[in-house]
């Protein structure tokens, strides 16, 4: 018996030392880290209602920066250690830095993430009356099940541009006096043939319209009275015409809010999670920094990466970079040249800060279960994505992706790692390539995601916080002994 007893023992002794295994970063019995993690999770529900777009997220960060004492990059001559700075990205990206004690030649700490979700996008020319009912034409924006968006309150966001040059804000549906928008949904009585339909046919991209209008215009001699009708409800409120449409950007969004998911309150359900999740996460960890960082700590929100991150405010714009260089340039005692400015950027390290897929029990059966990331289990690190044979990825070397591991382990974050899916079941990608590009030590990382792309993804809080006190980490320590 003994010695079964110490066999047992020294297998276990073993097995502690050899073998390694991801658990649960919930600690239920840490009462104060419970209530620590359900109280971000409420500041991180209002800034998803408060930025259900683009335009809105950055509008709701630069509220936030200058609460907390960050200026306009433009209002500088030099930049010292301590000083705050932002500057938005053509109203659609950002960056926000505060300037570290280092030399800046010898690189910043970067955490990059995107501020767009798949969305329907009205046409140029959408409104148009049809069978005594007024409706908006869309085009849908990045990569959705289109079936989703059907039958269910949408809201609208985005700007007019009226003849004189003045724009004008749009929001319809958010307010709970509000009327909601809707896309109609064919009966089941009468779904025989469309039931038969490819999942991807089974509501067509043409067949996404908005219902907006019924009651037509009082002049009988009025033609389209319903169209006319609501155009001219758009004109007593926010003093646009037809015209105006042309070259508005109005986004189509769930008008649901963010809500508790689970009979515990242990997730958190919403539309855009993907990847406002980890664009607050990091905001936030910017934010709380408690003292001046040795390396300059800068946070990157970026636009366009659900459909390529192409255009000037996407994360392979010219854009981002000359804003850092800009930084740099203030925070040097002369004018740097074009290989200082090189310095910084190689010798900057980045987390690229972007979801991954939760593994689903339900759906098992298109991840590999031993390389997956799991809800509940903390910030989620990726070393590569793409599709296929990695296409489309960086591939984070081993040296980063173990210095950056080592890191949440000397600050006990809990982290796992995995892969998007089974290989050659599908894949994605994120910015890390753009930045990799340009010589970065970058990993992919960020929080996992149960129904990612739907209109109300869920997020475990536990790993939403632990993703906010890693990259607040990666703010303080990374490489900050290096002179």
């Amino acid at each position: 018996m003994k010695n079964t007893k110490e066999n047992n023992s020294a297998v276990k002794k073993l097995e502690e030392k050899l073998t390694f295994e991801f658990k649960t970063a919930w600690d239920p019995a840490n009462q104060e880290n419970l209530d620590s993690i359900q109280a971000f999770a409420e500041d991180y529900k209002t800034a998803l209602d408060r930025g259900k777009t683009e335009r809105g997220f950055i509008n709701y960060s630069v509220s936030l920066l200058e609460d907390n004492d960050f200026k306009p990059l433009d209002t500088f001559t030099e930049l010292n250690a301590g000083d705050r700075v932002y500057q938005v990205v053509r109203s659609k990206g950002l960056l926000a830095a505060i300037i570290g004690e280092n030399d800046p030649l010898e690189g910043f700490n970067l955490i990059g993430s995107h501020v767009d979700s798949p969305r329907l996008d009205l046409k140029p020319n959408p409104l148009y009356e049809a069978s005594d009912l007024a409706l908006l034409k869309t085009h849908y924006y990045g990569g959705i099940k289109k079936y989703h968006w059907v039958a269910q309150p949408l809201a609208m966001h985005g700007v007019m541009i009226k003849k004189g040059g003045e724009k004008v804000e749009i929001t319809i549906g958010e307010d709970e006096s509000d009327p909601v928008l809707y896309i109609t949904d064919l009966l089941p009585h009468l779904a025989a043939d469309q039931m038969k339909k490819d999942a991807s046919k089974v509501v067509e991209g043409e067949e996404l319209n908005i219902l907006v209008g019924g009651i037509p215009y009082p002049d009988e001699d009025a033609k389209n009275r319903v169209k006319l009708a609501v155009l001219n409800l758009l004109y007593e409120k926010y003093g646009v015409t037809e015209r105006e449409f042309i070259t508005a950007e109005l986004e189509i969004v769930p008008a649901n809010k963010a809500r508790d998911v689970g009979l515990d309150r242990s997730f958190l359900g919403a539309y855009g999670q993907d990847d406002r999740v980890c664009a607050y996460t990091s905001l936030r960890a910017l934010l709380d920094l408690n003292e001046v960082p040795k390396r300059t700590a800068l946070v990157l929100m970026y636009d366009k990466e659900e459909i390529g991150s192409g255009g000037n405010t996407g994360a392979s714009s010219f854009l981002y970079p000359y804003y850092q260089q800009q930084i740099v340039r203030l925070m040097m005692d002369h004018e740097p040249t074009a290989l200082e400015l090189s310095h910084n950027m190689v010798n900057s390290t980045m987390l690229s800060s972007d979801v991954t897929n939760a593994f689903d029990p339900t759906f098992a059966s298109v991840s590999e279960p031993q390389n997956s990331c799991y809800a509940g289990r903390g910030m989620a690190l990726n070393k590569y994505t793409g599709a296929r044979g990695k296409g489309g990825t960086s591939d984070a070397s081993a040296e980063y992706f173990d210095e950056v591991v080592r890191l949440l382990e000397d600050n006990n974050i809990s982290w796992q790692t995995g892969e998007l899916g089974k290989v050659d079941q599908g894949g994605g990608g994120t910015v890390a390539v753009y930045q990799a590009e340009l010589g970065l030590e970058v990993i992919d990382c960020g929080v996992p995601l149960l129904s990612m792309h739907s209109c109300f993804e869920v997020s475990s809080k536990v790993d939403v916080y632990e993703t906010y006190r890693g990259y607040r980490v990666f703010f303080e320590n990374m490489r900050k002994d290096r002179v």
